[in-house]
This record gives structure tokens, sequence and C-alpha cells, in this order.
């Protein structure tokens, strides 16, 4: 309150005022609701830059614009935050009714998220592996040897055993047929924060946060862009900057002889989309000298810096080759590739994925017709494989694209807008789980534990965990950032929404290992009411009894619990507390027609007693 005091100091003096808050989504909503709260009127402009060089702030300074051009920006930043808090409060707390005891945290975000970690656990988890089998053949050409698979899988180790007899009685093998492909492959596009984060999980270990709070620091310490960018692309006035950026990492110790390379070449320009640039461009170097970082500050800031590179070099070119060949009537193939021209991959001198697969190997020149011996032949005995426990890299993938599977970067790019979480807050949605004790790290790999499973069952079928349905509430804001779509539908959606998913989880029925007091269910007549610390709850779903432990400021004891679903009524308690007058009272518990506790009053004069509805 002390530093919003001096704000609002400040605020009256001022005759305008420049904003200056972080140049995103949730900057813009800081700054509103700061400006709204202190009932501030007075005229404003927005300071929007995408680093914090001396260049980039002058340049911003010099081209302030209207407040009003982030009007819609704050009308997304604003439904976001009123959804996620009455989406996270309402199936919270009905969760926590429903369970009967503790608090159990669920999220609009955070609870498709971790069902998507819990299904991959579950589904690795339940997996039973196939056996089959296949022939793998060693032949040889001018003393290289190499060994190709067969194009068909056997079921059994016998039909497998049959085949290998009739590829060693053949005793040669002949080439089929030879195809050659020239093949150029694109050089990446530029990081967004995901892709960052993705890659620096993979090769580093690094968690998502980790990351982020890295690549904010070089931010700060103006050696990169903004970060929490959700672009992979820049524009064309960003381009005519390129040739410094380049120029200034000739004398870096790894990328010093590729950078000054670079001054042959046409830049590939690939990554330069002005329709592909919303707030912010993808993340570039600023060109400040990267003096005193620390080793993983030098190390996100070589990522960042060689991805650059790469971005805006020549293609690689390939030549592949897919050789069939025959033994004994049985069908083999392999795959070969030679880098022509490295380009890109010349930057880290790194080796492609394809070339990193076992499948393709380094293959003699041949020719259909061929006829080469048979030097080994055996039968190899493998099973099929579940998909991998998710790891960060991999989930910040799903939410992505809202747990599609996509092949390219064409297709991620393309379901951005429908992933869920942004690119500035899925690497606090996965550190929310681990806060809540819903996963933990093993190794790299995400994995639920006991309490995060027991939220996911209980959640899996419901809205609340449907990942797709989130990913369309992120489309929502992302329209409504746009101007495309008006915030007030979103809100009354919203609504509608948190009704339906708080029905469906009061209406959940917990099971439990635990010995817990019980009793049969007086309005269903099939189920179990459970007593839990809060609540007594019929865990028949199509019931829903629902009898909360405090009433009128008094704790119903077990005993009085059971007199009340068994009886329909309790004796006499003493102690209750009036809502309206704050005096205690005395009264019996009971059912009305609809199952709904009312109080009945001890009439001394008459001794009957008199109804009253609790509320």
């Amino acid at each position: 309150m002390k530093q919003l005091k001096i704000i609002k100091e400040l605020f009256s003096k001022a005759d305008g005022i420049i904003i200056c808050t972080d140049a995103g989504r949730e900057g813009e909503l800081i700054h509103r609701y700061i400006y709204d709260y202190l009932g501030c009127t007075c005229p404003y402009q927005r300071l929007w830059i995408s680093s914090l060089t001396d260049k980039a702030i002058k340049e911003g300074f010099q081209n302030l614009r209207p407040g009003s051009d982030y009007d819609n920006l704050y009308l997304s930043a604003k439904a976001r935050s009123q959804a996620d808090w009455v989406v996270g409060l309402n199936a919270s707390q009905a969760l926590s009714i429903a369970a009967g005891r503790g608090s159990w945290s669920l999220g609009r975000v955070q609870t498709p998220t971790l069902a998507m970690i819990c299904s991959r656990y579950l589904e690795n988890k339940d997996f039973k592996p196939q056996t089959y089998f296949k022939l793998k053949l060693h032949t040889a050409k001018d003393a290289t040897t190499f060994a190709v698979l067969s194009v068909d899988k056997y079921d059994t180790r016998s039909t497998a055993d049959d085949a290998l007899q009739q590829v060693k009685a053949a005793g040669t093998v002949r080439v089929t047929g030879v195809e050659k492909k020239e093949v150029k492959q694109e050089p990446p596009l530029l990081y967004d924060l995901t892709t960052l984060q993705k890659e620096a999980n993979s090769r580093l270990g690094f968690s998502a946060d980790k990351t982020l709070n890295i690549s904010q620091a070089l931010y700060e310490a103006k050696k990169i862009s903004y970060p929490r960018t959700g672009s992979r692309y820049i524009s064309a006035d960003v381009l005519d900057e390129i040739p410094h950026l380049i120029a200034t990492l000739k004398n870096h110790p790894r990328f010093g002889i590729y950078a000054a390379s670079m001054d042959n070449i046409v830049l590939n320009i690939r990554c330069v989309d002005d329709k592909k640039v919303t707030d912010h461009h993808a993340l570039i170097i600023t060109g400040d000298p990267a003096d005193g970082l620390t080793g993983d500050e030098r190390t996100i800031y070589d990522m960042i810096a060689g991805r650059m590179l790469e971005s805006f070099s020549n293609r690689c070119t390939k030549e592949n080759t897919a050789v069939s060949l025959d033994a004994g009537g049985v069908h083999f193939v392999a795959k070969g590739s030679v880098t022509l021209l490295p380009g890109w991959l010349a930057v880290f001198n790194a080796t492609d994925e394809e070339a990193q697969d076992e499948d393709v190997i380094t293959l003699p020149v041949l020719a259909g017709g061929e006829m080469l011996p048979i030097c080994d032949a055996e039968a190899l005995e493998k099973q099929t494989k579940p998909r991998p426990l998710h790891t960060e890299a991999s989930l910040l993938s799903s939410m992505e694209s809202a747990d599609k599977e996509c092949t390219n970067e064409e297709e991620r790019e393309a379901m951005k807008d429908a992933g869920i979480g942004t690119p500035a807050t899925r690497a606090a949605i996965i550190e929310t789980l681990f806060a809540r004790e819903y996963v933990v790290r093993e190794k790299k790999a995400l994995v639920p534990t006991n309490k995060g499973l027991v939220v996911y069952l209980a959640v899996k079928d419901k809205k609340i965990a449907d990942v797709a349905m989130t990913g369309q509430w992120e489309h929502a804001l992302a329209k409504i950032g746009e101007g495309k779509m008006d915030a007030a539908t979103f809100h009354r959606s919203i609504e509608v929404y948190a009704s339906q998913i708080t029905t469906e989880l009061l209406g959940i029925a917990f099971e439990r290992q635990d010995d817990r007091p019980c009793c049969d269910c007086p309005k269903c007549k099939n189920g179990k009411v459970t007593f839990y610390p809060k609540v007594a709850k019929c865990n028949n779903e199509h019931c829903g009894l629902t009898v909360f432990r405090t009433i009128a400021k008094k704790d119903l004891t077990d005993t009085q619990f059971t007199a009340l679903l068994t009886n329909g009524k309790t004796g006499i308690i003493k102690g209750f507390t009036g809502s309206k007058t704050g005096k205690p009272f005395d009264a019996a518990v009971a059912f009305d027609a609809g199952y709904k506790t009312v109080f009945e009053f001890e009439d001394k004069n008459k001794g009957g007693g008199k109804k009253g509805k609790y509320k």
C-alpha cells in the first residue's frame, strides 16, 4: 500500500502519464487495475518496446502510442483474470466439499494440464507390450559392411525363423531398386519462449520456469529482446537490423567464424512475416556485448544467438537414398543420407535429426540388379513401446497444441491460438502443479503423485479437465484482444461454464480406502452416507445428498449425524447461533420433504415443536 500511495500522489500531480509496465497482456492489466483503483482520469500514453537497450527505449519514447490502442488487450487480460478466479474458486470449493475433507485445488488451465500428465502416465503404466520380430541382414560392398532390416514384421518366432531360413538359403541378396532424392531442409524458425523452454529442457534439463527466469534476467540486462513472446517471426523493419546483429557475433568464441561467413550470403527470410508478429517479435539478441553472464545465462544466450544465425542461413541440402533388396523372397530396405551443403546445420556443427535415426545409415554406391553376399542374418526380437511419460518439453508442446499431435512447425504455429495457457503463463502453471504436490519430477519425467491421481480420477470425465474446451477459451481470449469478440459474451460463457462444473464436481463420489463412519442413505435408499470432517455425503452420484457438519456455527457430532440420517431428526442440540441476532438457541435438526435441513424448536407450552428452515 505504501508504493500505491506514492503512485497516487504522483498521478494527482501529473498532466499526463506514460505507462511503462511490461509490454504484454498481464503488464497492461496491472496498469489498468492500478489506474482504475486509484480513480485516476489523467490522460496517458503507452510505451511499447521489445527490448531494453538505450536505442529501443529512445525510439519507444519517440513513438508513444495512445492508451486506447490497448483497450482490447486490457479487456482480454481482465477476462482471463476474472475467468481464472471464478472457475478456480468455484471448482476448488466444490471439489473440497465433494471430497469431504482437506483442501483441493482446481483451475481453468491447471486441471487440464494435470489431466494430460496423468493420462499419459496411466497410459504408459497400463501399456501391454507386444512382441514382434524383424530380420536383420548384414551385407557388404567395396569393403563397406552395412545392415538392412526386413520390411515385414513377424508376429511369432516360428514365422520369423522360417523367413530367416529362406534368406540364409538364398546365399545372396539382390538390389531391386535404388531411389535417390535431393532434399532441401529449411532452417528452423526463431525461438518464441515456449520453443526455447522445450529445447532447454530436452538438451539441458532446465525447467520451463528456470528458462523463463534466465531469459528475463537476460532481457533486463539488455542482452535479448522481450522473452514472453508467442511469435517465431520478425517484421520487415526488424530485418533491417539483422545484419548488424549478426556482425556483433563475429568475435563470439563459438559462432565467430560462421557469423563472419554470413557476409557473403543472402539472408534467408523465412522467419520474416509482418502478419505473424502481434505484440512482440521472436527472440533475438540485442547486439549489446554478452559480458558478465553466468554459466546458465551464457548457455541460454548462446541458444538464442545460435538460433538467430541458423534462421537466417541457407537451407541444408541432402541426398537421401532408399534401397530395396530381396533375399529368398524376403524384402529388405535400407535408408541412407549424405549432406551435400550443410547450410544452417554448420552453425552448431549439428547432426540433423534424420542422421541420428538408427535406421539411416551410410551406404556404398549401389545399383539395381547388383548381387551382394549375405555375411550374416538374424531374427531380432522387438517389443512395441508406449508413449513416454511427459517431460516439461513434451508437456509444453501438448499445452501449445491442446494435446493434439503436431508433426511439423507449420502445424504447431496453426494450433497456437487454440492451445492452453500462454508463453508467459505455462511455466507458472507447471510450477503450480509441483507446489500443490500433484506432480513430481523423476529425472526429466513428470510423474503424478497419489494426490494428483486422486484429483485426476475424480475429474477426468468432467468439463474442468477438458483440454479442448480450455483451448477454446484461450482462442476466445485471443479474439477479444484482437477486437473480434465481445468480452461480455465471454463472461456469460464463463458464468455458465462455472455453474456447470460446480454442479458436476459437487456430484462426485470420492472413493477412499480409509474406514469412516457411514450409514444407509435415507434419500435414495441405495447409497451409503459417509461422515467427513466437513460434510456427510452419499456415495451414490445420482443421489447427491449432502449435509454440512457445521450448522448455525455448531458442529454436529457423528452421533447426531447418525440420528439425523437414521431417524430423520436429532435430539435437542444446545448452542446454535442465530445468523441475524447472533444469540444462542437450542433446537433439533431435521429433514424436510426435500431432504433439506430445518430446525425444530421445542414448544414448552404444548409439548410439541415447530419447524423452521435452516438457511
